[in-house]
């Protein structure tokens, strides 16, 4: 074994295993100390079926293309399902309607958002299961039943598989790339539409979108009687010094009834194999439309196991987010610093990288296979982010101290 490889198993799902830990020292959930949340030591995840190791196409391969941390989750939350899974009662679960009262109180301290309770959706399923069933909504609802879908481009490619799944025709609006990063596009959208989505921060390039481009787009959506639709599963991850627009509060209030926020602790807690999400939505008609889709397909607020992840990551994760958040930022600097001009608009959320190839000096058509026979690295392609994506890469660097110290070494090989 070299000194630039992992020490694996024979799990197939090719994960990487543990730097071993000082005898005697803490397991991440045993400790609450931001300090010692173990983001530096490689984190072991053989055989726990990671659908990101299972990207890796060989042994010593780092997959940085799923958007899913290789960092040990909150104490808070581990605990948690301990203490639920050691009451042996699994049944039907009624919904906390407290779970309501805590997501408002997390958006008033972390983001300074005033969200009514009564506005909050607490949904079993995940943000993409979550916006396919506001999709469907949004398709009996319209008043125009052929009105596209619009989203920017290049963009998360859920939206356009959601847009398919659901029967939906779509439209991808460019964004514009100044030196800055991107900006939201402007101007009359065309109309009418049906909604209007957008993942807030952006995804793929981790841009914090301004509020006024937010309240600009709102406003178009308006103008084309399409609803908004702002995914904001990665707005908690925001990197300190930034400030994260909530779009149910920053649009025009006379505007809110036409906007549905949604977002999820499983992006910003590690915990998305459990999934739930929770939607924002100021309108009570469309409350109840969303909530009688949800029960057309078998599914109510609330749930055993999301319901203990969300109270416990809410109520008890800040400490260990705030730290998570200092170890991205100085991440994303030394990836930054090393990438220079290769990278399209400079991440100031969440953990994603969106790298031009041609700069990086990739042939453009085949950039995700030449990173990886060059460096061994596995990454997105551009191509899956829609018009405008084509070219580039996206990388995910929520990575241990000591992976982000070998990347950074094999991109040396370029």
């Amino acid at each position: 074994m070299t000194a630039d490889d992992f020490q694996r198993t024979a799990d197939s799902f090719r994960n990487l295993s543990a730097v071993s830990r000082t005898p005697g020292s803490p397991s991440p959930a045993s400790s609450s100390s931001p300090s010692s949340f173990f983001f530096d030591a490689p984190f072991d995840r053989t055989g726990t079926g990671s659908s990101k190791w299972a990207r890796a196409a060989a042994p010593g391969v780092v997959p940085m293309g799923l958007a899913d941390m290789d960092l040990p989750g909150p104490p808070a939350v581990a605990e948690a399902l301990e203490r639920r899974a050691r009451h042996r009662a699994y049944g039907y679960t009624v919904c906390d309607p407290a779970g309501r009262t805590l997501v408002a109180a997390w958006y008033r301290a972390r983001h300074g958002a005033d969200v009514d309770p009564d506005w909050v959706l607490l949904l079993p399923c995940g943000p993409r299961t979550a916006l396919r069933l506001l999709l469907e909504t949004v398709r009996t609802d319209t008043a125009h039943p052929q009105a596209p879908v619009l989203f920017p481009a290049p963009e998360w490619g859920g939206f356009a598989q959601l847009c398919r799944a659901a029967g939906l025709p779509y439209r991808e609006l460019p964004l514009r790339l100044r030196p800055d990063g991107y900006r939201a596009p402007h101007g009359p959208l065309p109309g009418p539409a049906s909604a209007v989505l957008l993942s807030n921060p952006h995804n793929p390039s981790g841009t914090v979108w301004p509020t006024a481009d937010l309240r600009g787009l709102a406003e178009r959506a308006a103008e084309a009687d399409a609803l908004f639709v702002s995914d904001e599963v990665h707005g908690d991850l925001t990197h300190p010094g930034r400030v994260h627009p909530v779009a149910v509060t920053t649009v025009d209030p006379a505007l809110r009834h036409r906007v549905v926020t949604l977002n999820s602790v499983g992006k910003t807690f590690n915990s998305s194999g459990i999934p739930s999400s929770y939607a924002l939505v100021p309108d009570p008609g469309l409350r109840a439309r969303l909530t009688g889709t949800l029960a057309g397909y078998g599914l109510w607020e609330g749930g055993l196991l999301e319901q203990t992840v969300q109270r416990a990551a809410l109520a008890e994760g800040g400490p260990w987010l705030d730290a998570l958040l200092a170890h991205l930022s100085a991440a994303r600097t030394r990836l930054t610093d090393r990438l220079g001009p290769a990278v399209r608009s400079t991440p100031h959320a969440s953990y994603l990288l969106w790298l031009d190839a041609a700069t990086l000096g990739l042939p453009p058509s085949d950039a995700r296979a030449a990173l990886l026979a060059r460096c061994g690295l596995e990454a997105s392609d551009g191509a899956e982010f829609g018009p405008g994506g084509a070219g580039c890469l996206r990388l995910n660097y929520a990575l241990p101290t000591a992976v982000l110290n070998t990347v950074l070494a094999r991109l040396d090989r370029l």
